[in-house]
């Protein structure tokens, strides 16, 4: 009996293997082209995705780096504009106060002039009405022919008189 099992065992070893082996044969001659088709297919398929990978991620980083590029110059270019109004502005501001002491040099000259021309005409006016009072006096004066003592208190109490107007 454990001949038999032996020579049964040993017999399914040798049927397994020459099976095997001629399953090998007729797959390496029928299927053997269409299992590497197969697999070389999918490295070429999976050679192909990493390559587009690599790409769109070096394309990924040329687009980061030209975004960068553009906000720098943006922030430059704000920086700029910023600057610039800043100086318009200080420019605009001394302008209006140049303008400004400009019109208060204009005004205060001609408040000068306005006062300066007042005091010419009230002094003219003064002196007119001394010249007429002047006049009087003389007309009173000649018409009361006086001694001198009574002509010196006579004008000295008309100046009196102008003094106190």
């Amino acid at each position: 009996m454990s001949i038999l099992i032996n020579s049964t065992t040993l017999g399914n070893i040798i049927i397994t293997t020459g099976s095997v082996l001629l399953l090998l044969v007729l797959i390496r001659k029928f299927a053997w082209k269409q299992l590497t088709g197969i697999f070389k297919a999918r490295e070429e398929k999976i050679a192909k995705d990493i390559d587009d990978a690599e790409n769109a991620r070096q394309q990924a980083e040329s687009y980061v780096q030209k975004r960068r590029a553009e906000l720098n110059a943006a922030k430059d270019d704000a920086a700029k504009i910023i600057d610039d109004a800043k100086e318009t502005g200080q420019a605009q501001g001394s302008k209006i106060v140049a303008d400004a002491r400009a019109d208060a040099e204009r005004l205060k000259e001609k408040a000068n002039q306005d006062i300066a021309q007042n005091k010419a005409e009230a002094l003219s006016s003064v002196k007119g009405d001394v010249a007429d009072l002047t006049v009087l006096l003389a007309e009173k004066v000649m018409a009361k022919n006086l001694d001198r003592s009574a002509q010196s208190d006579l004008i000295d109490q008309y100046l009196d008189q102008l003094g106190d107007a």
